[in-house]
C-alpha cells in the first residue's frame, strides 16, 4: 500500500519502518489527509501477520513534527462558526466534539492494536507529534541539540487534547506533568528521559536500530495503564501527597496566570479528573474539556494571532511578491553600541557576514565583544559549543573604515538617536555602498521620512526598529517612509526573516506603532498616580490584567529621564496642549528633584538594592500625591483602564493608516510589550469584546477619567455597521488562497 505522506518498509526482522515525510512541506504537520493515512497504516500494521511491530520516525532532517497544521485548527473553528450560523448549538457542539476526538481515537487505536510501536524521535517533536509518541509503547530519541520535546498548546490558548493530559501524568509524577503542560516548556532528551517520557537516548546514527532492537527484545504491546495493577507514578489523587499537590497547583496557576487562560485551567481539571477514572473514560473527559476550550474567545483569538498570524507574518505575508528574494552576502552595522552590537550578534548567528563599524576600532571591537559574551553565556548553559562560538565571531568584522561597507546588500544604522549624527552617518555610508544597496535606520523616535532626506536615494531608505535586548526580543518594526520603495521593503523583510525575527510593517509617524501604545500604557499609570491610586495597586492591576510587567517597572527599564525628554520634545513640536501637565510635573519631580532616572542608576519608581535583595517600589512614591483609600477603588476598573487605553491607541493607529493589517497590530502588541496574550492582541481584544461593547466601555471611562478614552471615528463607524477589525481590514481580501 502506498501513501502520499508516509512510506512503510518491512525489514528482514519483520519490523515495519513507518517514515513520515510530507513532500510539499519543510516540516511534518498533522492534516486531515495525514490523519486518514495514519489510521490506515495502523490498520495495515495490525492486519499484516508478516509484521511483528512498527517503528515510527520522520524523514525530515532535524525535525520529527511541529504538531497540528493551521488548516486542521481552521477546520475546527469553521465547525464552530457553522454551528453559530445554523443556530443549532447542540448539534454544532457534538460535531466539534467528534472532530476534537479524531486524533485521540487514532492514537488509542495504535496503542491497543496488539503490536508494539516505537517512536524514533530525530528532532523537534511538538504537540500532537509528542502525543503520538506517548501512545507508542517505546520511545527513543537522538542525543542531539535538534531534539526538543514539548506540549506547547497552552501558549496558543488550548491544551494537549489528543491524550496528552492523560498519558503524561501516567508516565511521570503529576507535579512534573502539570509543570510541563501549563508552561509548554521545551525538554531536552536527557530531561525527558529522567522524567520518564523516553526509554532511551542514543546517538543519532543509532536511532532506528535502537528503536527496532526494542521490538526484537520483546517490547510489550501494552501500555502500563492498560495492565492490571497499574500504579500512578505520583500516587493517587486522594493521598497525603495529593492533598499537598492539588491545592498548591491551583494556587500557583492563579498566581502565574491570574486565571486569564482557560486552557491552562482546563489542564488541571483534565489531569485531576482523569486520574480518578479508567483511561478510556479519562480520554472522554479530556475530549469534553477540549471541545469546551475551543469555543472560548481566548482560544479563538490566541490561535489566530499566536499561531496562524504569527506563521503568516514569519513567512513574509507583507513582503512584495514581485521582488526577488535577497540572499545576503554581507551586512553592514553602523554603530557598535548596545543596539548595534545586538544586531550584529543576531545577524552573525544567522550565518551572515557582518561589518560592525564605529568611530574607532576600539569601540567596534567592544561591540564585537558583546557577541563573545553572549556566546560564552550560551556555552555555560549548554546551548552552544566552542566551535559555534568561533564560527559566529569569525563572521563579525569590527572596523572604523566606511570603505569596508563596500559590497554590503544592506546597511543598518544604529547610531545615537540624534538627527545630525544620523545624517553624517548616512552620508558617509552612501559614499561607499553600491547604488542598489538598502540603507535602514534603527530609530525609535525620529520619523523615517525626515531621516530619508539625508539620503540621495530615498526609495532605498527604510526604517528597521529593533527592540532591546535584540537577542531576546522577537519583534522588528519595519517603517516605510513616504518615498520608500518595494525593493527596500522586500529586503528589510528578508533580513528580519533571515535573523529569525517576526516583521511587522508600519507607515511613518511619531512613535510608529509600538511606542505609541507603550507610552499610553505608562501615561495611564501617571494618571493613576496623580489620582492617588496606591502604586502597588497600579502595578498589580496591570499584571492581573495580563501584562507581563507593571507600567512603573517598565518605565524604569526604559528610563524615566527618557520619558522626560520625550515629553519635552512633544511640547516643543506639538505645543503644551499635547501633554498632560501632571505628567511633566511627575517626571520632573522624579528626575530633577529626586535624581531617580530608572533602573540604570539604581533608583526610579522602584529601588534596586544589591543582590540578593529584590527590587521594591520606592516607599516615598506614595507621598507625592494624597492617597485614596484602597478599599474604595474599583480594582477591575483599573485593570480595564490599562487594556482599553492601549487598545484605543491601536485603533487610532489603524484609523490613521499607520498599521494597515490587523495581524500586525495584534502580533506586534504581544511580541513587543506583552499586551495581554490571552486577548490575542490589541485589536482582537476589541473584536473579542464586541466593538459596540468596547465603545460603550470607553465612553464610560472617558466620562470618568478623561480624553485618553475618547473613541475615534473609526470605532464609532464600526460599531454602527456591526464590523470587526478582521472584517473591515480583512488581511485576506485580495488573496484567493487564505490557507497557510
Amino acid at each position: 500500500m502506498t501513501y502520499k505522506n508516509f512510506t512503510v518498509e518491512t525489514d528482514a526482522d519483520s519490523i515495519a519502518l513507518v517514515t513520515w515525510n510530507m513532500p510539499d512541506k519543510s516540516l511534518n504537520v498533522f492534516t486531515e489527509e495525514v490523519m486518514i493515512e495514519l489510521d490506515k497504516i495502523v490498520d495495515q500494521v495490525t492486519g499484516d501477520d508478516g509484521i511483528r511491530g512498527a517503528v515510527f520516525t520522520s524523514g525530515k532532517d532535524g525535525s520529527f513534527s511541529g504538531g497540528a497544521d493551521i488548516t486542521l485548527l481552521k477546520q475546527m473553528f469553521d465547525t464552530i462558526q457553522e454551528a453559530k450560523a445554523s443556530g443549532d448549538k447542540e448539534a454544532g457542539t457534538q460535531k466539534l466534539f467528534d472532530r476534537a476526538g479524531a486524533m485521540s481515537q487514532i492514537f488509542r487505536k495504535l496503542e491497543t492494536c496488539g503490536k508494539p510501536w516505537v517512536s524514533a524521535i530525530n528532532g523537534v517533536c511538538m504537540g500532537g507529534a509528542l502525543e503520538l509518541s506517548l501512545a507508542c509503547h517505546g520511545r527513543v530519541a537522538a542525543d542531539s541539540p535538534k531534539v526538543k520535546l514539548a506540549l506547547p498548546e497552552v501558549k496558543i490558548g488550548i491544551f494537549p487534547g489528543a491524550g496528552g493530559t492523560q498519558r503524561v501524568p501516567r508516565l511521570v509524577n503529576a507535579q512534573d506533568a502539570l509543570q510541563m503542560m501549563t508552561t509548554g516548556q521545551n525538554l531536552k532528551p536527557s530531561r525527558a528521559k529522567a522524567m520518564g517520557l523516553l526509554h532511551q537516548v542514543v546517538p543519532a546514527e543509532e536511532l532506528i536500530s535502537a528503536a527496532k532492537q526494542m521490538i526484537i527484545d520483546g517490547l510489550k504491546p501494552v501500555q502500563p495503564w492498560d495492565e492490571k495493577g497499574f500504579k500512578l507514578p505520583g500516587g493517587k489523587v486522594y493521598t497525603p501527597a495529593g492533598a499537598q499537590l492539588w491545592p498548591a497547583a491551583s494556587a500557583i496557576l492563579r498566581r502565574e496566570t491570574n486565571m486569564n487562560y482557560p486552557g491552562a485551567q482546563a489542564i488541571l481539571k483534565c489531569v485531576y479528573e482523569g486520574l480518578l477514572v479508567p483511561f478510556d473514560l479519562a480520554l472522554k473527559i479530556e475530549q469534553r474539556y477540549f471541545t469546551q476550550i475551543l469555543q472560548t474567545t481566548e482560544a479563538g483569538m490566541m490561535i489566530r494571532s499566536l499561531f496562524v498570524s504569527m506563521q503568516e507574518l514569519n513567512k513574509g505575508a507583507r513582503r512584495p511578491n514581485d521582488v526577488p528574494e535577497t540572499k545576503f552576502k554581507k551586512i553592514g552595522i553602523l554603530g557598535a553600541g548596545f543596539m548595534g552590537a545586538g544586531i550584529a550578534y543576531v545577524t552573525a548567528k544567522a550565518g551572515i557576514p557582518v561589518v560592525l563599524l564605529d568611530r574607532n576600532t576600539e569601540a567596534a571591537e567592544k561591540g564585537k565583544a558583546h557577541s563573545e559574551d553572549l556566546m560564552t553565556k550560551a556555552m555555560q548553559k549548554g546551548r552552544a559549543t566552542q566551535e559555534q562560538k568561533d564560527q559566529l565571531l569569525s563572521l563579525i568584522t569590527p572596523t572604523a573604515d566606511y570603505a569596508d561597507f563596500d559590497g554590503c546588500d544592506l546597511v543598518v544604522e544604529a547610531v545615537f538617536e540624534d538627527s545630525s549624527v544620523k545624517k553624517a552617518a548616512t552620508e558617509s555610508a552612501e559614499e561607499v555602498i553600491k547604488s542598489t544597496a538598502i540603507f535602514a535606520s534603527n530609530t525609535s523616535t525620529i520619523p523615517i521620512t525626515d531621516l530619508a532626506k539625508n539620503s540621495k536615494r530615498a526609495k532605498n531608505f527604510i526604517g528597521i526598529h529593533f527592540f532591546s535586548p535584540v537577542d531576546k526580543m522577537m519583534l522588528v518594526e519595519i517603517i516605510m517612509g513616504k518615498k520608500t520603495g518595494d525593493k527596500a521593503l522586500a529586503v528589510a523583510v528578508d533580513f528580519v526573516r533571515a535573523i529569525k525575527k517576526t516583521p511587522i510593517v508600519v507607515n511613518d509617524t511619531r512613535g510608529f506603532y509600538v511606542n505609541r501604545c507603550v507610552l499610553k500604557y505608562m501615561s495611564e499609570a501617571y494618571n493613576m498616580l496623580a489620582e492617588g491610586v496606591p502604586p502597588a495597586m497600579i502595578e498589580n492591576a496591570a499584571k492581573m490584567a495580563g501584562m507581563p510587567i507593571g507600567p512603573l517597572a517598565l518605565n524604569d527599564e526604559t528610563a524615566i529621564d527618557l520619558s522626560q525628554k520625550i515629553l519635552n520634545q512633544t511640547v516643543k513640536d506639538l505645543g503644551e496642549n499635547a501633554v498632560d501637565p501632571r505628567h511633566i510635573e511627575l517626571v520632573n519631580t522624579m528626575v530633577d528633584t529626586h535624581g531617580r532616572h530608572g533602573r540604570k542608576n539604581g533608583k526610579g519608581f522602584y529601588d534596586y538594592p544589591e543582590k540578593p535583595a529584590k527590587k521594591h517600589l520606592w516607599p516615598e512614591l506614595k507621598t507625592l500625591y494624597p492617597q485614596q483609600n484602597a478599599d474604595d477603588i474599583d480594582f477591575e476598573e483599573l485593570k480595564q483602564r490599562f487594556l482599553v487605553v492601549i487598545a484605543l491607541e491601536a485603533a487610532r493607529v489603524m484609523g490613521e493608516g499607520i498599521v494597515t493589517d490587523p495581524r500586525e497590530a495584534d502580533v506586534g502588541s504581544i511580541l513587543a510589550f506583552g499586551f495581554a496574550p490571552y486577548t490575542g492582541g490589541t485589536l482582537s481584544y476589541i473584536d473579542g469584546m464586541g466593538v459596540d461593547n468596547f465603545v460603550a466601555a470607553s465612553k464610560k471611562l472617558q466620562k470618568k477619567y478623561g480624553a485618553q478614552f475618547k473613541v475615534p471615528k473609526l470605532l464609532n463607524d464600526m460599531a454602527k455597521n456591526g464590523e470587526t477589525f478582521y472584517s473591515r481590514f480583512d488581511p485576506y481580501a485580495d488573496k484567493s488562497d487564505q490557507a497557510a
